[in-house]
């Protein structure tokens, strides 16, 4: 799963990744972020009606278009099983597919000597900016554009923390995903195209437990 995810680096280093239009990207304004969850504001990429990748500021918490008021159920992550299938989620798979911009996540593992949950830092070798692959949609009913992180069965070295992680996805397949006209079978099969073996981690304080604290977790030197 993807409870809570990182935006550390500045803006220039995400726009190289996406095909934006510099003139209106330039100027935004990107703080860092180091502890963003559930239900805040992310930004995100995807088509505009003409074709073209925006940026945008989406509720991490899929709000359907259908929906009469705001989703009590857990919809910040899609399972990559049944995303196509999903009520709740597959009207988005079909044409409504985005890039979430991110710096690096989090996954918790319970500490045996206390009982606690140890908070990991996971991120890709140098800290490189990432995308998860993402779904988004505008509700109009309540006024809101939202998102969620579609997620998989962990493999190496993750499955070593949780079961499931999220799909980060090449950046070679980032144009056919955010296609409308790529159909279902194939936008699944883009998913196989992610980073995710690519990993490295390392345990943080447990401040970052908690969502209220938005600075930038001290890594464990002596864990428990």
């Amino acid at each position: 799963m993807c409870g809570r995810f990182t935006f550390e680096h500045e803006w220039p280093a995400f726009v190289d990744l996406y095909d934006l239009p510099w003139d209106i990207e330039r100027g935004r304004n990107t703080a860092s972020r180091f502890n963003i969850a559930p239900t805040q504001t992310v930004l995100m990429v995807h088509n505009d009606g003409e074709g073209r990748q925006i940026a945008e500021e989406a509720r991490w918490w899929l709000v359907p278009f259908w929906a009469k008021e705001l989703p009590k159920a857990t919809l910040f992550n899609a399972r990559v099983e049944t995303v196509d299938t999903t009520p709740a989620f597959r009207d988005a798979f079909k044409t409504r597919r985005c890039l979430i911009p991110a710096s690096a996540f989090y996954e918790w593992t319970l500490n045996q000597n206390d009982g606690k949950k140890d908070p990991w830092h996971i991120h890709l070798p140098g800290d490189q900016p990432f995308s998860f692959a993402g779904l988004w949609a505008h509700n109009d009913r309540l006024g809101v554009t939202s998102c969620t992180i579609v997620t998989m069965p962990a493999g190496n070295p993750m499955k070593t923390l949780h079961d499931r992680q999220p799909v980060i996805l090449k950046p070679g397949v980032y144009k056919d995903w955010l296609d409308p006209a790529t159909p279902g079978h194939m936008a699944k099969e883009l998913l196989r195209e992610n980073l995710d073996d690519r990993l490295e981690f390392h345990r943080v304080s447990r401040d970052v437990n908690s969502s209220k604290f938005e600075g930038r977790p001290l890594p464990e030197v002596n864990p428990l």
